[in-house]
């Protein structure tokens, strides 16, 4: 039987290279993106080579492979959750160089990937939700298609995916907000409370970036960009240890 991690990285694999393959045919050419340094506050380093060009805002995405390795290691709080919590493991892992490719290359392509990537991602939290809930296990793919089938508003408005993430957003938050009034405690709230205001933070922070540039609230390479990317990370983070409270809560219910 094949361990659960295993399992994982193969199902992560093929949805990330279901949305490689589909970027590269060139579908998603004309989607709306934002290519270009000026659409960043941090300012380029002439001298630095074009992958780290922008230093803190590309050198952050190893905090994305840092927490994915770290959930990846530890052991789940109940065995039966050690799937879900090792495919969002594997997403934040996949995530770090998609994002980091984007920065680098300013190109069409891996901004489309960095987009379409994000919205199953915040989907499984969703799918997470409703196992620890008794959901059905068809849901999972159920719900990983719709989410991947989402991206196509991006085809047929120029802020679709906005819309996109905005509707996972608040599903995930919804999902969250059922699991714990079913099975959680004053720690698994505590964990929700600091997820959600991690998500504002990557919300507010990436919309203020070029704010806070002009208003010379940051200092040196600091931006708006790079201090929403470390709420991104702190959101993973806070989500596994909210989901993994409830299913280690779950467990030990079973066990009274």
């Amino acid at each position: 039987m094949q361990r659960p991690s295993g399992k994982a990285f193969l199902h992560v694999l093929l949805l990330y290279g279901v949305c490689v393959i589909m970027v590269a045919t060139g579908l998603f050419d004309g989607v709306c993106t934002e290519l270009g340094y000026e659409y960043y506050a941090e300012r380029p380093v002439s001298w630095l080579p074009r992958f780290i060009a922008m230093p803190c805002n590309s050198i952050v995405n190893l905090g994305y492979i840092a927490v994915g390795a770290y959930w990846l290691w530890r052991r789940p709080a109940s065995p039966g959750e050690a799937y879900h919590k090792d495919v969002f493991a594997w997403m934040a892992l996949g995530y770090g160089p998609v994002q980091w490719a984007r920065l680098a290359t300013q190109t069409q392509r891996p901004a489309a990937l960095d987009q379409w990537v994000t919205l199953p991602i915040f989907a499984w939290v969703l799918v997470w939700a409703a196992h620890l809930l008794g959901g059905p296990a068809t849901l999972a793919l159920a719900t990983q298609a719709a989410s991947v089938a989402s991206y196509g508003l991006a085809l047929a408005h120029c802020l679709g995916f906005e819309l996109a993430l905005a509707g996972h957003i608040l599903l995930a938050v919804l999902a969250g907000l059922a699991a714990q009034s079913r099975l959680g405690g004053r720690d698994s709230l505590r964990h929700l409370g600091l997820a959600v205001a991690s998500c504002a933070g990557f919300v507010g922070l990436k919309l203020l970036d070029q704010p806070l540039a002009r208003w010379g609230l940051l200092p040196g390479h600091l931006s708006g960009h790079f201090l929403s990317k470390i709420c991104d990370i702190l959101q993973f983070h806070f989500s596994f240890c909210f989901l993994e409270s409830l299913g280690g809560q779950k467990e030990r219910r079973r066990a009274e």
